[in-house]
C-alpha cells in the first residue's frame, strides 16, 4: 500500500499551530516504523506542486528532475486511462470549469468543488464551448463534471499551473505569458463573455450556485512511448496509491480548523490501515507532501540486523510531527 498525503504541512503560520495542538499517533508510529527513502524539495512558487510530482512518479508518467515544471502530462494521462485513442507524444491538457471572483485590484479563482457543478449541467457547457476550441484546433473531451481533457498542438511544450496552485490566489500570478499561450488566453476572454450569456448561469444563480464563468488549463504536454504504455496498461490505474484530499481541499482555501480535522480522520483511518499492512509485513510507502515538496518513508527490506539497530535507533531518537514543518 502506498499512502501519498498532499498538504501534510502548509507555511502559514496558521498551519503550525494546527498541527501543534493534534495528536496523531498513527502516524508518528509509522514514522518510527518506516525508513526514510528520499525526498523532493523546491518551493512553493512550482508550476507542478510536490503532490502531484510525487503521484506522477508513482503512476509511473514522470521522474525526478526530468519533467519540466508545470509540464506534467495529466491530460494525456487521464485521457489514455479513460481509453480515449492517445498517440505517443501527441499533446493534452487538463480544462477545469472554474469561477474567477472579482476581488479589489484583481480576480482569484475558487474552489472547483464549491461549483457544485452537475454532469448535465458540466455536458452543456462544454458542447456550448467546443466550437470555439474547435476553431483553435482544439479537441475537447468530457472526463468528469470538474474536469475536461483537450487535445491540440498548443498543448506541446507549454507550462501550466496546476488549479492547486492558483485557487484563492491571483489569477494573473499564474497565467501563462508566453506567446505559446496566446490563444488560449484569448478563449478565456471569449468564453467570459459566452458564459455570461448562457441560460445555465441564470439557472445556477436561481439556485444560488456561483456561475462557470471561465476555464483553466494545466496538467499540459504529452508522454512518450514507454510513459504512454504505462498509463494505458490496467495496472496502471493506481489503486495502490491512496491518496485522501480532505487536507488539500481546507488548506486551499485556508480553512485551518477544517485542516486539523481532516488530519484526525486521515490518522484514524488510512494511516490505521497502512500501520496494519506494515504490521502484517506488507510493503508499505508512505509520501507527505507540503507546499515546497515530499518525503518518502517505506518498510524496511534491509537484512534483520541491520533492521534491529535502525529500529534501536528510532527507540533512542524518535521521530516526531516536527518532521512536517521542517521538510515540507
Amino acid at each position: 500500500m502506498h499512502l501519498l498525503i498532499p498538504f501534510a504541512f502548509c507555511l502559514p503560520n496558521a498551519c503550525g499551530a494546527a498541527l501543534a495542538g493534534l495528536a496523531l499517533p498513527n502516524l508518528t508510529q509509522l514514522l518510527n516504523r518506516l525508513e526514510w527513502a528520499g525526498g523532493d524539495l523546491a518551493d512553493e512558487n512550482t508550476l507542478t506542486p510536490p503532490h502531484e510530482r510525487a503521484l506522477g512518479a508513482a503512476c509511473g508518467i514522470s521522474a525526478r528532475g526530468t519533467t519540466p515544471d508545470g509540464q506534467l502530462p495529466w491530460g494525456a494521462w487521464h485521457a489514455a486511462q479513460a481509453g480515449h485513442p492517445v498517440a505517443a507524444d501527441e499533446a493534452w491538457a487538463v480544462i477545469t470549469p472554474c469561477h474567477w471572483a472579482v476581488q479589489t485590484g484583481h480576480i482569484s479563482m475558487v474552489h472547483p468543488r464549491t461549483l457544485g457543478l452537475q454532469e448535465d449541467e458540466s455536458r452543456a457547457l462544454l458542447a456550448a464551448m467546443q466550437a470555439y476550441f474547435s476553431g483553435d484546433g482544439i479537441e475537447l473531451v468530457f472526463d468528469t463534471p470538474t474536469r475536461w481533457l483537450a487535445r491540440g498542438k498548443v498543448f506541446a511544450g507549454l507550462a501550466t499551473a496546476s488549479p492547486y496552485r492558483v485557487v484563492g490566489a491571483r489569477v494573473d500570478d499564474w497565467i501563462p505569458k508566453d506567446s505559446a499561450a496566446k490563444t488560449l488566453r484569448r478563449l478565456q476572454q471569449e468564453m467570459q463573455m459566452l458564459l455570461y450569456t448562457h441560460t445555465l448561469t441564470d439557472a445556477r444563480s436561481e439556485r444560488g450556485l456561483p456561475a462557470v464563468n471561465s476555464f483553466w488549463v494545466s496538467g499540459t504536454g504529452s508522454l512518450p512511448a514507454r510513459q504512454l504504455s504505462v498509463a494505458q496498461a490496467p495496472s496502471s490505474a493506481p489503486p495502490a496509491v491512496t491518496v485522501p484530499n480532505g487536507l488539500r481541499d481546507a488548506a486551499i482555501v485556508e480553512d485551518w480548523r477544517a485542516w486539523a480535522a481532516a488530519w484526525q480522520r486521515i490518522d484514524a483511518n488510512e494511516c490505521a490501515e497502512l500501520l496494519s499492512r506494515l504490521a502484517q509485513a506488507g510493503q508499505s510507502t508512505l509520501t507527505l507532501c507540503g507546499e515546497r515538496g515530499s518525503q518518502n518513508f517505506q518498510s524496511s527490506d534491509q537484512p534483520g540486523v541491520k533492521r534491529l539497530l535502525n529500529r534501536l535507533k528510532r527507540k533512542i531518537r524518535p521521530m516526531s510531527l516536527s518532521i512536517l514543518n521542517s521538510v515540507l
